[in-house]
């Protein structure tokens, strides 16, 4: 019987752990031993194997094959996949992030991009602030004489819609620099394995945590530390019901051992849901194309091309106040009002009654309207379009 020995390290009797490894061969001894945990050593052929060395070692076998993970990384792809990936699922932003990069393979290319072509491809991302900070970060860096990203967390800091994070991620994972990405799926897996009960969003709380991920470093590309407890996190260390058995830090971690991980880190304050009357003027011409507008106001959807919106009070008749919207020039007919479309943007819950205002085609200052269908809009648009459109067309079927 083969077997590998466990020395804890810093323990006052350093007689060593016996593990049995049975019929595994060589290569498949560090995922068996990975469990073992931050304060123990595997010492197999005389190499010590640290806790970075599991976790790195699980990443490896385990990481999911996504399109910014390719080698060598590139700090612009890593830029613009940490910037979709912000509030924004995986299988959402991988199929943007090859569309985006595909179109505007660098900083150059996107600087030279019409703002109306880059919140296009953002369409269906959500957080259109995030592509325009993007956008004027290209026209920044390629305005200055230079076409690359600056190699240091602080210059990286000073460029529109970078900071600590994103800096932290490109410094990292693009030029390995040692800087510690904190998350949400890090801060809960640190969080567990120190049995944190403080807010990891604190000042405090992220001191603590990146200390504890810094000691991960030493050789290790910090980048791939990083990016093995991101992976973890996301995939092992959920949120709810995590398979501590597949984790690589189980026999580390505190929150396992006082049997309570997903007590830690404490839920956070939600922020108080704000709710939202809309109503949608539905202008749409004989050959179907729907009247947009941009939005210029307001807090949310700014820049976005979209039906008509305005707020409506409790008592407020919708095809009131939609017939209201009507802009000079356009012939229209009376509006018929349809079943509310709910839609949701971060706190925000929005009930939007759409009116359907049958007209015709007019011309209309470029600048501000378009005629378009979903999937055609010229600039960037919102999911919301697409809800209206298809409640209108449901009804039509119907009638």
């Amino acid at each position: 019987m083969r077997s590998a020995r466990l020395v804890q390290v810093g323990a006052k009797d350093l007689s060593p752990l016996r593990f049995d490894l049975g019929n595994r061969t060589e290569s498949q001894i560090p995922g068996v031993l990975a469990s073992q945990g931050p304060s123990f050593l595997l010492f197999c052929h005389n190499t010590p194997m640290t806790t970075a060395d599991a976790l790195v070692d699980w990443f490896e076998g385990h990481a999911r094959s996504l399109p910014w993970r390719t080698e060598p990384r590139d700090a612009y792809r890593t830029l613009v996949s940490e910037i979709m990936l912000q509030q924004t699922q995986v299988d959402r932003v991988a199929p943007r992030f090859v569309e985006f990069v595909r179109r505007w393979p660098d900083l150059k290319a996107l600087a030279a991009a019409s703002e109306d072509d880059v919140l296009a491809i953002w369409s269906g991302l959500g957080y259109y602030r995030r592509a325009r900070l993007l956008h004027r970060l290209a026209r920044e860096v390629v305005g200055s004489g230079r076409n690359q990203l600056p190699e240091d967390i602080e210059a990286l800091r000073t460029l529109p819609g970078i900071g600590d994070y994103t800096a932290a991620a490109v410094g990292s994972l693009a030029f390995g620099l040692e800087a510690p990405v904190l998350d949400g799926n890090v801060q809960r897996v640190v969080a567990r394995v120190t049995a944190s009960d403080g807010d990891p969003r604190a000042s405090g709380g992220q001191t603590r945590m990146k200390a504890w991920v810094r000691k991960l470093f030493p050789g290790h590309h910090p980048g791939v530390v990083n990016e093995a407890l991101m992976e973890l996190g996301a995939t092992v260390c959920t949120p709810s019901r995590p398979r501590c058995d597949s984790c690589p830090l189980l026999r580390c971690c505190k929150g396992y051992q006082a049997g309570c991980p997903e007590e830690y880190p404490p839920p956070r304050k939600v922020r108080a849901t704000e709710h939202l009357r809309w109503v949608a003027v539905c202008f749409v011409g004989s050959d179907g194309r729907w009247l947009l507008r941009r939005v210029q106001e307001g807090p949310i959807l700014r820049g976005l091309w979209l039906p008509p919106l305005a707020d409506l009070e409790a008592e407020a008749d919708p095809v009131s106040v939609a017939m209201g919207l009507v802009p000079e020039g356009l012939m229209v007919e009376t509006g018929t009002m349809f079943g509310a479309v709910r839609h949701h943007i971060t706190h925000r819950r929005i009930e939007v009654i759409p009116v359907l205002v049958p007209t015709l085609d007019a011309d209309l200052p470029a600048a501000v309207w378009q005629w378009s269908r979903p999937g055609e809009v010229l600039g960037g648009t919102s999911s919301l379009f697409e809800k209206l459109h298809k409640v209108i067309r449901n009804n039509e079927k119907d009638s």
